[in-house]
């Protein structure tokens, strides 16, 4: 039985045993109440020693004696709203499934999970229903008993209200009816958080300072990469859409800015880490690059006249790119479980808490990032100015991948200056990604050419015809063509304005 995800839509209320459940079916929208559900649950959570999953707000747990018996796993989306990945409860009571310790990878790497609190709930459902009979929402009144390894026992009752069909103004009329019964807003985001209290490590709660020094830039830009790297890889490994070039673009952004930011954070610290950045962008590419081409060989193949497709054109393209992504999917998934992966995220983790800062760090960023963004200008300039001087296509084609590059690389620079330079750095910005999207067809164009100029090989070989294989080459060599002429008339008109 696969996994099943759901979005979980919830208030939760502390409530005093002697208070009386209102009438429900008072509600906008109700038109009755179902007859009431006990169940008796026991839910045991389990988190690393130090409790890293619930300092991320992520909770692990084997829930048994009601209608969701199996193990869940929820991860944070917004106030009041949490990602709910459930996982069949199979025979393991004691030791956690492998399949389940994987969707918390990023947060607990290859530190063992024990049981760290055990929650026995006598619960009572009411389900609002609507005049049809749907149900619209479930208010469960809990009574719950909480033990905490080591702990006495500790005991409460609170009311939880989740969405099922209806909106949210559904959960805002049923607050005002609740505190109103003599209910107050839960002291807590969750049963385990209140049972864990104190116990949980906070992290320190940094913010950008109105004033920042130019290390402090690199901090934040730093600590969004690293934010969206924990969010994309549980996201890679339930194989969410577009998942794995989010997790590539935060890897390239942060590897840029380690780059860009040299002039005060140490580079040896941060050549190791950009290198580590490397490795991990090259396993998550294959998966990605192959997810590409297969979309834009499909709409093209698509695009020709019937009569000059000679062949399974189309379907050789889709087997081909499609084994190539099986195998660099997997590839990404061995990687990410990689010890080599998980220092790399402890060490993410170190560069974002105290970042390796040379010198005094008092440099002010207002009188600095100018500096450090000129810095990159020059250097896509350059690049410019090789793939100009290039003695062939061949030279050009790979000077102007290194235009791009350095484009990415400016774009990102700005991005991370918007705090102290504003509008100029997002205009910035804004040019240097035309720069990068012009570049990035240009590039994509050399890479379907080797493709097809491999498969045609194949086709040939194998006495097949290649007269289709041809024609999209030529497309393919004069959208590059394109690409190139249109990057060339736009340069003199990209000037660096700060």
């Amino acid at each position: 039985m696969s996994p099943t995800e759901q979005l979980e839509i919830e208030t939760k209320y502390d409530v005093a045993a002697s208070v009386i459940l209102p009438a429900l079916h008072e509600l906008p929208g109700v038109a009755s109440v179902a007859q009431p559900v006990e169940l008796d649950l026991e839910a045991v959570y389990y988190d690393t020693a130090d409790l890293d999953l619930a300092a991320h707000k992520v909770t692990l747990r084997r829930r048994t004696g009601g209608e969701d018996d199996g193990w869940h796993v929820k991860f944070p989306v917004s106030s009041g709203e949490r990602l709910e990945v459930r996982h069949p409860l199979g025979r393991s009571t004691q030791n956690v499934p492998i399949a389940v310790v994987r969707t918390v990878r990023v947060q607990v790497r290859d530190r063992p999970l024990i049981p760290v609190v055990t929650l026995r709930t006598r619960r009572v459902v009411h389900r609002l229903l609507d005049a049809d009979g749907a149900v619209l929402a479930e208010l469960a009144d809990d009574h719950v008993t909480a033990t905490v390894e080591g702990s006495e026992p500790e005991s409460w009752r609170e009311w939880e209200v989740e969405l099922v069909s209806a909106d949210s103004s559904l959960l805002e009329q049923a607050g005002e009816l609740l505190t109103a019964a003599g209910a107050r807003p839960a002291s807590g985001p969750s049963k385990l958080a209140r049972a864990l209290g104190d116990r949980v490590p906070s992290y320190d709660d940094w913010t950008l300072p109105k004033k920042p020094r130019t290390s402090d830039l690199f901090r934040a830009y730093a600590g969004a990469q690293v934010q969206a790297i924990r969010e994309r890889d549980p996201e890679v490994r339930r194989h969410v859409p577009d998942s794995i070039h989010k997790f590539r673009v935060a890897t390239r952004r942060l590897r840029s800015a380690l780059a860009t930011y040299r002039p005060v954070i140490d580079r040896e610290a941060g050549d190791a880490l950009r290198a580590e950045l490397k490795w991990l962008a090259s396993e998550l590419g294959v998966a990605r690059d192959a997810e590409v081409q297969r979309e834009h060989f499909a709409a093209e193949v698509a695009e020709q006249p019937v009569e000059l497709v000679i062949g399974r054109v189309a379907g050789r393209i889709d087997d081909h790119l499609r084994e190539v992504y099986k195998k660099g999917r997997a590839g990404a998934l061995t990687a990410l479980e990689s010890p080599r992966y998980f220092r790399l995220l402890d060490a993410l983790d170190q560069l974002v808490a105290k970042p390796p800062v040379i010198g005094d760090d008092d440099r002010k960023a207002s009188k600095q990032i100018g500096d450090v963004l000129s810095h990159d200008y020059r250097r896509m300039r350059k690049a410019v100015r090789r793939s100009k001087a290039a003695p062939d296509v061949a030279e050009q084609d790979h000077e102007l991948h290194e235009v791009r590059k350095a484009a990415k690389r400016l774009r990102y620079a700005a991005e991370s200056a918007v705090p102290v330079l504003g509008d100029d750095a997002a205009d910035l910005a804004a040019r240097a990604e035309e720069v990068q999207e012009i570049l990035g067809a240009h590039q994509d164009s050399v890479v379907s050419r080797e493709l097809l100029h491999h498969l045609a090989l194949m086709v040939y070989a194998e006495g097949g015809n290649t007269f289709t294989f041809g024609r999209l080459h030529a497309t393919e060599e004069a959208r590059g063509n394109t690409s190139r002429e249109t990057f060339y008339e736009l340069w003199p008109t990209l000037k660096f304005k700060l």
